[in-house]
């Protein structure tokens, strides 16, 4: 049996038979990266039973990816060695541009307390914060 170049992530799914028996059993999982703002590449695959965050990653070749950036499974934090449940959505996340607390202070400087939260749709004669 040939080994795999080893890219960091780990599983230990090797041909695991699921609860019907069948050792030709597969899950369908989908794995997702965010490119860019508003642009997403989605991947559907079919992996063995047992198979983990890793073997998808690397079924799709974003292994590197996973290593350099946060992954989660259905929004949730997850590490690479976690096994994947059929239906399940891979999710590779983008690092954040900005700090979103930096970004409220810097919003709120520029609009002033007038403009915003409690305070941007006042009803004629109500009393300021209602």
């Amino acid at each position: 049996m040939a080994e795999q170049p080893s890219t960091g992530l780990a599983c230990a799914s090797t041909g695991a038979v699921g609860v019907s028996g069948d050792p030709g059993a597969e899950l369908a999982v989908t794995v997702v990266l965010c490119v860019a703002p508003r642009q997403v590449r989605e991947w559907a695959l079919q992996l063995p039973l047992g198979a983990c965050v890793g073997d998808a990653l690397r079924a799709c070749g974003l292994a590197e990816h996973a290593d350099a950036n946060a992954v989660g499974v259905w929004g949730r934090p997850a590490g690479a060695d976690l096994m994947l449940k059929p239906q399940d959505r891979v999710e590779v996340y983008r690092p954040l541009q900005v700090d979103p607390k930096v970004a409220r202070r810097e919003r709120f400087a520029r609009q002033g307390a007038r403009a915003t939260g409690l305070f941007a749709r006042r009803r004629p004669g109500a009393k300021s914060g209602y």
